[in-house]
């Protein structure tokens, strides 16, 4: 991996969070759960900006004190239906601005997935530089293959799987692999993320595989009594990563 790349790391949190009031300033282990991200992303030595977009004044204090670089959130970008890449490019537009730097590579970290290890960091941000692909993902193998266990309502409330092969699929372990996103890290090329198209999905995205322990994302409360249970126990620091490869098919 080059050591002469720029890289920018954004972290985005909103006060407003409806699933879960004010999840991002929650303590997780007595630290609110976005210092995690911020101290993570510090960690992994790979960045030379760590920026904190928020509309919250609470948020941007913890950020300021963990030293992050601050960004104010337009309130348009701070709504229930706001959309996650134009957040991040503003983020990143600013972080130029106010840094005065240019950054070649792009790293996002979502503040409810913080059992993520700086490897993980690290694997993805090398996954995205040594490939060039337009982004790169993570997730967790999927226990509910939309071949197998996965279904939709449709005609009069009927069901039926989500996707279907001319050979049915009999047992979960053999369905095609398939995986999901944990919203824990998100890598692209600068050039990606500031474009007009940008997304999250191309034609070359890469997908770097995490073990399902460490891929506890908060939306509701449950998830967030899941999520201090397993940081309690401390063994999703034990789980092997898979390679990276086997997501390169």
């Amino acid at each position: 991996m080059s050591t002469a790349k720029k890289r920018l790391c954004t972290i985005c949190a909103r006060g407003g969070s409806k699933g879960v009031p004010r999840k991002n300033v929650m303590p997780l282990g007595g630290i609110p759960l976005i210092a995690h991200s911020i101290r993570q992303a510090k960690d992994s030595g790979l960045f030379d900006c760590v920026a904190v977009s928020s509309d919250d004044a609470e948020i941007l204090a913890i950020a300021q004190a963990e030293g992050a670089l601050i960004i104010e959130r337009p309130n348009h970008m701070a709504t229930d239906t706001s959309p996650k890449v134009p957040v991040i490019r503003h983020a990143h537009q600013e972080a130029s601005r106010l840094t005065g730097q240019a950054f070649d590579t792009q790293v996002d970290l979502a503040v409810t997935a913080p059992l993520r290890l700086t490897d993980d960091i690290v694997k993805a941000v090398e996954l995205q530089e040594s490939t060039g692909a337009s982004s790169v993902i993570t997730g967790a193998p999927s226990k509910c293959p939309p071949y197998f266990s996965l279904v939709e309502l449709g005609v009069n409330s009927c069901v039926s799987l989500s996707k279907e092969l001319d050979k049915p699929v009999t047992r979960r372990q053999d369905a095609p692999a398939c995986f999901d996103m944990n919203g824990s890290i998100y890598v692209w090329p600068s050039r990606a993320i500031l474009a007009d198209d940008a997304s999250v999905f191309y034609e070359d995205t890469r997908l770097l595989v995490m073990p399902e322990y460490r891929s506890v994302d908060v939306d509701t409360p449950l998830d967030f009594k899941i999520l201090e249970v397993v940081y309690a126990d401390g063994t999703y620091k034990e789980e092997q990563s898979f390679p990276a490869v086997a997501a390169q098919n």
